[in-house]
């Protein structure tokens, strides 16, 4: 009896919701959108050897999607196959074992067309609501599945139910391009998505039900590659979205559009960037020559004026995205190599052009983690406008079979927990970068 009942207590407390708490990630870029992790008692500078490696999973798949991480449960997607899959590992794994998948559910068929050589599979990060995820294939399959099962609560084929379109500008099919990418949004009971065409651009879904509250009909872009931002100016809540001839705020409440900051000429090549807001002010940044833009935004009646403040090419951000740390932004910028830069001025404050080449980035307890794309190099950089200051580099230890031509890593380095995630395609790696001064190994 008390087998059976140690059994049934085990089985509900793995159907309990999710919560989120200090530390987790639960969707792309973080807690707050910005690549900013609130970890601290983080390693300042490692040695040679850099961070103890704890695990390493195989069985990723194919695609450049990054991890979602809420207590022990790690949420990551990937192409098996001809099938694009997301999955829950188990982090309850002890140093040096094998880390266990959980679950796996479906998504839909493999993204990729004749020809293709760069982003075969998922792109997108999940995102985990409490008992909830929200997980995005790149042929346009949005699924909402339990957390503590896998199972599919429902589904939207956004192409055929939404006749939602992705912007082909740099390659790629017709309305599909390089595949959907974004990664949705969870604010309060909505999900916010971006379809894309002539419906409208963004979407607000019941989260749980997955209907259609709202289309924005007054900006009906086609989808670029970049995510949106919830953000509030002067009282009203909104969503910022980077499309291909700009930048758009659209009301929270029912997708009305609040204001526009039309490029000119329009980005002439793909847009993946996500959006930084900070003091009332939009930073975007693409690459392909096209540099980056600083927005003002103020009340004006029901709507918004939205003003340049500057537009230059000191930030040439083409994936990697960029962070922003007190007033200065952080990133890779085409032809200049990483670059430290001053939000409101637009100043170039420093840049190193030698240290490691193009590459992603996320920040933690003051920290630059500077992921190369190329051979898979992990900088730690301070996260400082007196210039690159180094602190430590390792190589992950192998690369993967499936990256195709390209070679390049584009997935974005995580930090949960006190561990450091890193993806090399179907090759996950997990590093312990807690400071275990005065305190017991963490298991």
């Amino acid at each position: 009896m008390k087998v059976r009942r140690a059994t049934v207590l085990a089985v509900c407390l793995l159907l309990l919701p999710l919560s989120i708490q200090a530390g987790d990630w639960a969707q792309w870029r973080g807690p707050n959108r910005d690549g900013v992790s609130d970890e601290t008692g983080l390693i300042k500078s490692w040695p040679k050897e850099g961070p103890p490696l704890v695990w390493t999973y195989t069985n990723a798949g194919i695609g450049y999607s990054g991890p979602a991480i809420v207590g022990d449960r790690l949420f990551l997607m990937g192409a098996r196959d001809e099938t694009e899959y997301v999955f829950a590992l188990d982090l309850k794994s002890v140093p040096g074992s094998t880390v266990k998948e959980v679950w796996s559910a479906k998504i839909g068929p493999l993204f990729t067309w004749k020809g293709n050589s760069f982003n075969a599979g998922p792109s997108a990060t999940p995102t985990v609501d409490g008992e909830l995820l929200y997980a995005l294939g790149g042929q346009g399959q949005l699924v909402c599945v339990e957390t503590a099962t896998g199972k599919e609560r429902w589904r939207k084929n956004l192409p055929v139910d939404m006749a939602a379109e992705v912007n082909p500008i740099g390659g790629g099919p017709e309305k599909l391009g390089w595949g959907f990418t974004w990664s949705a949004l969870v604010d309060e009971e909505h999900l916010i998505c971006v379809p894309g065409g002539p419906q409208g651009t963004l979407a607000a879904l019941d989260k749980k039900t997955g209907q259609i509250l709202w289309r924005s009909k007054e900006l009906t872009d086609q989808a670029t590659y970049s995510s949106p931002i919830v953000i509030e100016v002067g009282g009203i809540r909104q969503y910022v979205q980077m499309t291909n001839e700009g930048v758009s705020g659209v009301a929270a409440q029912d997708g009305s559009l609040l204001w526009r900051y039309l490029k000119k000429p329009p980005y002439g090549d793909v847009v993946i960037p996500t959006p930084v807001f900070h003091d009332g002010y939009v930073y975007v940044s693409v690459g392909s020559g096209a540099g980056c833009d600083l927005i003002k935004l103020t009340p004006a009646g029901k709507k918004f004026k939205a003003e340049k403040v500057y537009s230059n090419k000191t930030m040439v951000n083409q994936q990697g995205g960029v962070i922003l740390v007190g007033e200065h932004l952080y990133g890779y910028s085409e032809g200049k190599g990483w670059v430290c830069q001053e939000f409101k001025s637009g100043n170039m404050i420093w840049s190193q052009k030698r240290a490691l080449g193009r590459g992603s980035l996320t920040c933690a307890d003051g920290k630059l983690y500077c992921y190369g794309e190329d051979a898979g190099v992990m900088a730690l950089v301070d996260a400082s406008p007196s210039g690159w200051k180094e602190r430590g580099r390792f190589e992950i230890p192998q690369h993967s079979e499936h990256r195709g031509s390209s070679g390049k890593i584009w997935t974005h380095p995580v930090i949960s927990h006190g561990r450091l995630y890193v993806r090399d395609q179907d090759l996950l790696f997990c590093y312990d970068v807690t400071d275990h001064s005065g305190r017991a190994p963490k298991d």
